[in-house]
């Protein structure tokens, strides 16, 4: 099932449990929110399927996942033979509170040196007691080199029909929060929401934002997408 219809099929399951809390008897308190499945990570119970692309010019990759969108497992060791690049994700402190909803979240990493992103890179991902392998195909035009300094511009790659990961460069605390998002053919227009009363840590972090077109509605053949608002004025080319 593709990450368009996994998350048309999440939108239906949390739209039931709306309908389900308006049933609440008179006088009855609805609840606020849903415990997180136990079982079947996505509607087609392929929980152990993830999904990937190659960023930033071909020195980082991305690793897509299902759980909770406000805890989004880290990147937490990176090792390559050849081609073959194993990545362990980990989840982060025990302490901090998740939302109870299910969501596709992105995990960003950087590629070891030696490993050419202008041919095809397996990844070898390990997420707790879940194992699955991820097969990226290289571009040619990438200039990048891993384990080389990034330049910090924005950059997007394909993870299935109609979505991708955009890679933006700015403050952790603060990650961009789509507004809108608007495609057809070979162009798309995502608007952020803009807040300057949001206080904001002064580093510099890679953000990965999912954008879901839809199957059909977008072609990934020179895709071209731009961005309005939240200080990421600016076009990038969709890879992959």
């Amino acid at each position: 099932m593709s990450l368009s219809r996994r998350l048309a099929a999440l939108s239906a399951l949390a739209a039931i449990a709306v309908i389900a809390g308006c049933t609440a008897t008179p006088g009855s308190s609805a609840p606020t929110s849903t415990a997180a499945p136990s079982t079947a990570a996505t509607p087609d119970g392929s929980d152990d399927d993830f999904d990937g692309a190659i960023l930033d010019e071909g020195r980082m990759f991305a690793v897509v996942t299902y759980g909770s969108s406000t805890c989004v497992p880290r990147v937490d060791t990176v090792t390559a033979e050849g081609q073959k690049v194993a990545v362990t994700l980990v989840d982060g402190d025990e302490a901090t509170a998740c939302t109870a909803d299910y969501a596709p979240r992105a995990s960003v990493g950087a590629f070891p040196e030696g490993v050419d992103p202008t041919a095809e890179i397996t990844l070898d991902v390990t997420y707790g007691d879940l194992v699955d392998d991820v097969d990226l195909d290289g571009d040619a035009s990438f200039t990048g080199v891993p384990g080389s300094s990034t330049e910090y511009a924005p950059s997007a790659g394909w993870i299935d029909d109609g979505a991708l990961v955009l890679l933006t460069w700015g403050s952790s605390s603060c990650p961009p929060v789509v507004e809108s998002l608007e495609g057809s053919g070979a162009t798309g227009t995502v608007t952020f929401t803009t807040d300057d009363t949001q206080v904001c840590t002064m580093d510099m972090a890679p953000r990965a934002t999912i954008l879901a077109f839809g199957d059909d509605a977008v072609s990934d053949d020179a895709f071209t997408l731009t961005m309005v608002g939240s200080g990421l004025d600016g076009t990038v080319e969709v890879r992959g």
